[in-house]
């Protein structure tokens, strides 16, 4: 009897301690600090992603990230006042600042705006980068401990296979005479050479001259998430250059979208119907008008294959996390910078707002935070992504941050963290979303005015779109009688936004201002 209430204390007291131990496991992991994986790809609108927009285009490993995750239908880039969109697009993903409370354009982000990575290196964490950078020098050596490959430092030839980088260097400071290109030896090894003048002449690089953009950065974070020792969580900035033109991906992604085949979007024009303001830029110089639906077919099958090449790099550096043990204790992020006309209302460029053609992009949270694909409707920009992260990695949010946290809606707890969103594009267009409504005006404000008279505008155009009926924006319901009252309400609230917002000319020292013209 003696012997049995041994026995049975014996293994009361294993079963207890088995119990303290899972508790204890259980707190530990709690208390594990997360990863954090931003991808940003460039010029990738929502409808770029196949689970996101039903689109032709395939994207399995982006899929997966979706239906594991959370997706987030109604994120959108508030503006830029510079034709190169991604370059404030950056600055207010890195700052979380919106476009009105930028330094000039974006391209210099201040020392006082405290940036994504600083704030996770206040909380302990390394923070590595690779890839495309639009911003200055100083903010990129202060917002990382580590990176490798970066792009952009000095010499731009827009070619994936022909790009220059630089090596990463603590002290930011980049010369040009460093920049290297990526090519091929006679081994088919991967090897560094100078750029040349020739290299700025052409013709493009293909995929016998060396690797793709898109397998030189993912290589990166491949190798560092292999490497990386973990003893301290690591916040990774995975800024992709793709799907931006020129459109290029190796053959056989390429094959997978015969031109013949590929369905034009409901937006689709020839021409746009109208001059937007800033109708002779680079993007728009891409081919000729009008865009026949063959040439639109043609952009939209390059621009298909390119992501599915993109989305097959991504894949790559989510099997590393998955392969290292460490995809559950990591939170992945990856957003968009901007959306793409490529046929779209006669457009090929993103230098507009309308939402796929401009604004609306891919915003997707998933690894270690679990959503089972569920779509959260609430608006939100790109500069509400940095508090986000926060949030959900439980780090403080800096003060300099003027983005709005998502996770009261991720939590259920509001439906909402706004009530409608703004978008500006040079001084030739804005636009303003509440409910069901969309108002863009168009006006044509001179780019430079050395007169000291007010220029009176040569036209203005007005769009009122019911964005939930017609998601594509193709019916135009300004003229219309029954949309008066809504129209009129519209642009009274426009304005006043506009206002609140501080957007106007002297914050810019821009010569002239759309709200002039208005």
């Amino acid at each position: 009897m003696k012997q049995q209430k041994l026995l049975q204390t014996v293994l009361f007291g294993f079963a207890l301690s088995i119990v303290f131990q899972f508790s204890n496991t259980l707190n530990a992991q709690r208390k594990k600090k997360p990863n954090v994986l931003l991808i940003y790809t460039d010029d990738h609108r929502y409808t770029g992603v196949h689970a996101l927009g039903g689109q032709d285009v395939q994207t399995p490993n982006i899929d997966s990230l979706a239906e594991q995750g959370l997706i987030f239908s109604n994120t959108f880039l508030m503006g830029s006042f510079n034709g190169g969109t991604c370059v404030p697009s950056r600055a207010q993903l890195l700052s979380g600042r919106k476009l009105f409370d930028l330094k000039g354009i974006g391209r210099v982000i201040p020392k006082k705006h405290t940036s994504i990575g600083e704030a996770f290196q206040e909380a302990g964490y390394h923070s590595f980068m690779s890839g495309k950078w639009h911003q200055d020098n100083a903010s990129l050596a202060r917002m990382f401990n580590d990176g490798a490959t970066v792009m952009s430092r000095g010499i731009y030839l827009t070619d994936h296979y022909r790009m220059p980088h630089w090596d990463w260097v603590a002290d930011g400071n980049y010369k040009k005479e460093d920049g290297y290109l990526l090519v091929y030896n006679k081994k088919g090894d991967i090897v560094r050479r100078p750029v040349t003048k020739e290299d700025k002449k052409g013709p493009f690089g293909t995929e016998k001259n060396g690797p793709h953009t898109s397998e030189t950065y993912a290589k990166n974070a491949v190798d560092f998430i292999t490497n990386h020792n973990y003893k301290k969580p690591f916040f990774m900035y995975l800024a992709f250059h793709a799907p931006h033109d020129p459109r290029q991906a190796p053959k056989k992604f390429k094959d997978m979208y015969p031109e013949e085949n590929i369905k034009l979007t409901p937006s689709y024009l020839a021409q746009h119907p109208f001059d937007n303001g800033h109708m002779t830029t680079r993007d728009e110089s891409l081919d000729i008008w009008p865009r026949t639906p063959k040439i639109a077919r043609k952009h939209l099958s390059d621009y298909y294959a390119t992501i599915t090449h993109l989305d097959h790099q991504i894949g790559k550096v989510i099997t590393s996390l998955k392969e290292k043990g460490q995809y559950e204790n990591t939170i992945i992020v990856l957003s968009g910078d901007s959306g793409l006309g490529v046929g779209n209302h006669g457009l090929l460029g993103k230098q507009n707002i309308y939402d796929e053609d401009g604004v609306h992009v891919p915003f997707i949270i998933s690894g270690k935070i679990k959503g089972d694909g569920r779509r959260i409707d609430a608006f939100s920009y790109i500069h509400d992504i940095f508090p986000t992260i926060c949030d959900l990695a439980n780090i403080p949010i800096p003060t300099s941050v003027s983005g709005k946290s998502l996770a009261p809606v991720i939590d259920n707890k509001k439906k909402q963290i706004r009530d409608y969103t703004y978008h500006a594009y040079r001084q030739h267009q804005r636009a303003y979303r509440k409910g069901e409504y969309k108002l863009i005006e168009f006006v044509q404000a001179p780019d430079i005015s050395k007169s000291k008279e007010k220029i009176v505008s040569g036209s203005k155009t007005t769009l009122l779109f019911h964005i939930k009926k017609d998601p594509w924006e193709v019916t135009n319901l300004a003229f219309l009688k029954e949309y008066k009252t809504i129209l009129k309400n519209m642009r009274k609230e426009m304005k006043a936004k506009a206002l609140e917002l501080n957007d106007y000319k002297e914050r810019l020292d821009y010569p002239v201002d759309f709200w002039d013209y208005y």
